[in-house]
């Protein structure tokens, strides 16, 4: 098991939209009392660092399969489905906490 979720957040540059998505998955993940790590990197990076976490989280579209799940957040920064984009990042983090296969 899994003592914190290692998170990767990537945007297009790595500086804005990914800072902006960072504190607000800080946040969603505080108030579920889910402990984690995050790393900030842009979608060029995602796979060289993808070996390194548990969760991808990116901001824009990626197109490539990984191996670790790849939650879509840019409603955190657009402010569309907010809501649902917070229960996934829940979901997605409570799942790899409790199962994680290679924790």
């Amino acid at each position: 098991m899994t003592a914190q979720v290692k998170i990767l957040i990537a945007c297009g540059s790595g500086i804005a939209t990914s800072t902006v998505a960072q504190e607000k998955v800080k946040e969603i993940l505080k108030e579920a009392g889910i402990p984690a790590s995050i790393t900030k990197g842009t979608v060029g990076q995602v796979p060289a660092l993808v070996d390194g976490v548990d969760v991808v989280m990116v901001t824009t579209r990626y197109p490539k399969p990984l191996d670790k799940p790849v939650v879509q957040v840019f409603g955190l920064i657009s402010g569309v489905n907010e809501d649902k984009v917070a229960a996934e990042i829940v979901a997605t983090c409570r799942a790899v906490l409790e199962g994680s296969p290679d924790a």
